[in-house]
């Protein structure tokens, strides 16, 4: 298996319990630089990947294949980790590898493990509280959203198909004991005030 591990924003007092856990229990730990090293130390030893920082597909392809290359013994028989800053579902190269990873090691699974995220983290370090609704985007065009509060789903799906987005997952009680995951026409009428729907264009 290959767990993607949110490492955080860079500060080493920002990793959470579970991530220091998962380290430690590794059978090997792969970084993409010498700041997510830094962070892990105290906890393994690891092995630094090349991920170069280029605009170049053919440049970027090649070197997924060659660290994916150096995860899948690992991962295919034991627990690798790639432990990445911030969190592996936002904006990050983890993504990717996974996609690397499933086209060439169709046997290995991929899942992940949340970080602080440098949103969460940008808005304790500039002193800005994001209530309502906002937009995170890396340049692109936005082509997902995430509503909180999802108490009324299935109204909130009805409004939202008429702005073009197809597909919904709802996570109810998110990482709690009972947390419930629902798909498309799985999703209930009603949820738990403590539940979040993805929609996707």
């Amino acid at each position: 298996m290959l767990v993607g591990l949110g490492l955080g924003p860079g500060n080493p007092e920002l990793l959470t319990l579970r991530a220091v856990r998962i380290l430690k229990e590794a059978d090997t730990v792969f970084v993409p630089g010498r700041i997510a090293a830094d962070l892990v130390a105290p906890y393994r030893d690891c092995v630094v990947l090349d991920f170069p920082m280029t605009d170049d597909e053919g440049r970027i392809r090649e070197c997924l294949e060659r660290n994916a290359a150096r995860i899948a013994p690992v991962a295919k028989d034991g627990l690798a980790v790639f432990g990445i800053l911030g969190d592996p579902n936002f904006f990050s190269t983890f993504s990717r590898l996974c996609g690397i990873i499933a086209e060439h090691y169709p046997g290995i699974e991929c899942s992940t493990e949340p970080g602080i995220s440098s949103i969460t983290a940008f808005a304790a370090a500039a002193g800005v509280p994001l209530g309502g609704g906002f937009i995170v985007s890396d340049g692109g065009d936005p082509s997902a959203l995430i509503r909180l509060k999802a108490r009324h789903p299935r109204e909130i799906i009805a409004g939202l198909r008429a702005e073009g987005y197809r597909e919904f997952i709802l996570v109810e009680r998110m990482f709690f004991p009972d947390m419930r995951v629902y798909r498309g026409d799985k999703i209930p009428e009603k949820s738990d005030y403590m539940s979040v729907l993805y929609a996707r264009r």
